[in-house]
């Protein structure tokens, strides 16, 4: 009998495991990053961007010398009462961001000397590994005002891994083709976000710390592949989102501000996804000009999908996403290596051989690389 109970208990069905909670794909998160990203399931997203309120320490307001005033960060969210709170906040919000993440997931937080160095200690402490730190250069940054100081013209970001040995996701010929074949460097140069792609309301900004898309775009496009999860627990009005969409990877916001997801929503309709064609990057491989092929193709002097031809129409290539080129005839390369490949030439100036189609007809890529140094040069 005790033989045919043990019988019994190996043959038992075993109760089947709980469904893992579906993710909510392309959907903002009303709410507390916190609280939100405690219902998302463990080792369950790619990658995490997270632009987290700055604590600035602002001496009253600022004003130009003409005397008008100056916009800054005033927000209750960016409001903490001590340096001890901000950082329980702070390490609140990225042990979660480790829970959630995949083993071979990274995390990308950007701040300014007001927070990033308190955050860096906080993400060393809960064992995540720094892979680099990146310096975003504004080409554009806002002059000091009262000339007490140094032109704050730069925020830093941190890329890290989940611990020294994790495995990520790296697409270094992707980064290498989009500056022209040369290795990709920390020090970003991006204008700050102004002109049409700055979102206002009633002549106002919606948000006061709005990122440029051209960064994202290269994030994405650096640590992420077509399909991949993409996190934003600070998500604002929306950048993290429509730059996702437009690359073809999937995307969570978590904003608890109604204003800026409203904003973020309406974005995020209009941002229209790049076919596929256009998504596929380099997989295989002077002078570096001033200004890179793959800056105009992130700051939207020409999108992915756009034809450029030489000027007698001979050749027809396909701009993609890392700002490489991909003829009818299925060849590949930069601006520079395929236009000498297709003419069985040594090398090839790209700026001046690729023209693409303007009003008045066709005109060379440099001119555009022109109109953007005339954009964000001070």
């Amino acid at each position: 009998m005790a033989v045919l109970e043990k019988v019994r208990a190996r043959t038992k069905p075993v109760a089947a495991a709980a469904p893992t909670p579906a993710l909510p794909l392309d959907q903002i998160l009303r709410g507390d990053c916190i609280a939100a990203m405690k219902a998302l399931p463990a080792k369950s997203v790619d990658m995490i961007f997270a632009d987290p309120p700055y604590n600035l320490q602002l001496g009253g307001d600022l004003h130009r010398p003409d005397g008008s005033h100056v916009d800054a960060v005033t927000d209750d969210w960016d409001k903490f009462d001590t340096f001890a709170a901000y950082d329980a906040f702070t390490r609140a919000w990225l042990a979660e961001a480790q829970r959630i993440l995949k083993d071979d997931g990274t995390i990308w937080v950007i701040g300014s000397y007001h927070n990033i160095f308190r955050v860096g200690a906080a993400v060393q402490d809960l064992g995540y590994w720094i892979l680099n730190d990146i310096v975003w250069r504004k080409a554009n940054p806002m002059p000091n005002f009262r000339g007490t100081r140094f032109t704050n013209a730069h925020e830093t970001l941190i890329w890290a891994s989940k611990g020294e040995k994790a495995k990520y996701t790296f697409n270094y010929r992707s980064m290498k083709t989009l500056n022209d074949e040369l290795q990709m460097r920390s020090d970003w140069e991006f204008p700050i976000c102004g002109g049409q792609e700055r979102l206002k309301k009633n002549g106002t900004k919606v948000h006061p710390t709005q990122k440029p898309e051209a960064l994202i775009y290269r994030i994405l496009l650096a640590c992420t592949r077509p399909g991949d999860v993409v996190v934003d627990p600070f998500f604002g009005t929306g950048t993290t989102g429509a730059v996702a969409k437009r690359l073809g990877r999937h995307w969570i916001g978590i904003e608890r501000e109604g204003d800026y997801i409203e904003a973020a929503e309406e974005r995020i309709a209009a941002a229209l996804p790049l076919d596929e064609s256009a998504l596929a990057t380099m997989q295989s491989p002077r002078q570096q000009p001033k200004v890179s092929f793959g800056t105009l193709v992130e700051n939207g002097y020409l999108v992915p999908g756009a034809v450029l031809t030489d000027s007698k129409r001979r050749w027809r290539v396909t701009v993609r996403a890392d700002g490489s080129l991909r003829s009818d005839c299925g060849q590949e390369g930069s601006i520079h290596k395929l236009g000498a490949l297709l003419q069985g030439a040594p090398a090839c100036n790209g700026w001046t051989f690729w023209h693409y189609e303007a009003d008045t007809g066709l005109k060379p890529i440099d001119a555009l690389r022109q109109t953007y140094l005339l954009a964000t040069q001070p």
